[in-house]
């Protein structure tokens, strides 16, 4: 699992072309959702638009690239909802949008998701092309895209910008293009706080390559190491990619004049935190205190179970490290924070390679039956999202 396969990636008018089919049909899902969601808010005289760009986390974005940090609400029970919870990429791309075009922060962010969410289809093509093949990299893509949540990936929110940042940074780590994958983990890194995640598949991977070397070099293998420009380039990656997620975190805590764990403090005033999932499991246990209520429990079990049976079978197929790496750090810190429990399965959205086991065995059935199951699906995701986002949504 530490040993990379670094063969030469298509060109880049080829690597479209490879792509091509997963992205026509990840454009038809989220086409499909996009006109459930619209018909949906029409019969209950609503404006799709808006539930996409102008609610919850979208408005606090607009908020950051209109005016700037420092906005923040103290509730009743004395929290206090800064924006400095919020990262600064995507409310900069907003701003740059608006710059250059007649569009507002709202539009800009619902373009910036609009690309973002293709381009992290194809990072997530480009991954599991280079890992299973490239039927495997469509239903991949197609995986994503059907997600119960996926109307997120729509949505003028940070979830399709950073998957597509992280995606194409966990390549160019299987490809061996180092000095790329810490410039996409440091743009991660800023975009949201689980930008750690990518961080760590970067290092890990480094130190994972450093560790095999020094081993070949002493066992004395004819096997040539790396040469001094590599080495360099690897150096230099494990040097950028932090510098995003440090940088913003250190800003904030000089910003609020508490220290290095000033953000710490800033999500507390969200009632955020990491407690190992001891809060979820209370929540959770919750749930079973009463009936129907105890058919969600049943239901949250099932599925933080099908989480980690995905996560077992990606060790047992022996993913590459980077991609383990990455989604274990995403989906601990999906499962593990200590609020927002109806947010879990948004959370969950950038840890695609959890999906690669599903990808591989749809791969491998025929064509008519992997259609059938994905058309299927598609159609309940794309309903679900519509009822979804016109009641309670993402908070």
């Amino acid at each position: 699992m530490t040993d990379l396969e670094t063969r030469a990636a298509p060109s880049r008018a080829g690597a479209l072309r490879l792509a091509a089919p997963a992205l026509a049909g990840y454009a038809a899902v989220r086409a499909l959702g996009l006109l459930a969601l619209f018909l949906w808010s029409e019969a209950r005289d609503k404006s799709a638009y808006t539930l996409l760009t102008a609610r919850w986390d979208a408005l606090w974005y607009v908020r950051v690239a209109e005016l700037g940090y420092g906005y923040e609400v103290r509730l009743a029970n004395g929290d206090v909802h800064s924006n400095l919870a919020f990262f600064p990429l995507l409310p900069w791309l907003e701003r740059l949008v608006a710059a250059i075009s007649p569009l507002s922060y709202a539009d800009g962010g619902f373009l910036v998701s609009l690309l973002a969410s293709l381009a992290a289809a194809w990072g997530i093509f480009a991954v599991a092309d280079h890992v299973y093949g490239r039927r495997a990299g469509v239903c991949a893509v197609l995986l994503w895209a059907v997600l119960p949540v996926g109307i997120v990936q729509s949505m003028a929110y940070s979830e399709s910008l950073f998957t597509a940042l992280a995606a194409w940074s966990l390549y160019a780590v299987l490809t061996g293009r180092w000095v790329t994958a810490g410039a996409l983990a440091l743009l991660a890194g800023l975009t949201r706080p689980v930008g750690l995640a990518v961080v760590a598949a970067v290092w890990a991977t480094a130190a994972a390559a450093f560790v095999q070397e020094g081993r070949t070099t002493g066992s004395h293998v004819t096997e040539a190491p790396a040469d001094r420009e590599t080495r360099t380039r690897r150096v230099l990656a494990m040097l950028l990619a932090p510098l995003g997620t440090a940088g913003y975190v250190f800003w904030v805590g000089h910003r609020t004049g508490r220290g290095p764990l000033g953000y710490l403090d800033v999500q507390a005033g969200w009632r955020n935190g990491f407690d190992g999932g001891y809060a979820f499991a209370r929540f959770v246990a919750e749930k079973f205190t009463s009936f129907p209520a105890a058919l969600a429990g049943v239901g949250l079990i099932l599925g933080v179970a099908s989480v980690v049976w995905l996560y077992v079978t990606g060790v047992r197929q022996r993913q590459p490290l980077p991609l383990l790496v990455y989604t274990g750090v995403v989906t601990a810190l999906a499962l593990c924070a200590s609020s927002y429990f109806g947010s879990k399965p948004r959370l969950l959205l950038p840890a695609f390679p959890l999906l690669l086991p599903l990808a591989v065995a749809l791969a491998k059935a025929r064509i008519r039956r992997s259609a059938a199951v994905l058309g299927c699906v598609a159609v309940a995701s794309a309903v679900y999202g519509a009822f979804w986002l016109n009641g309670s949504g993402p908070p």
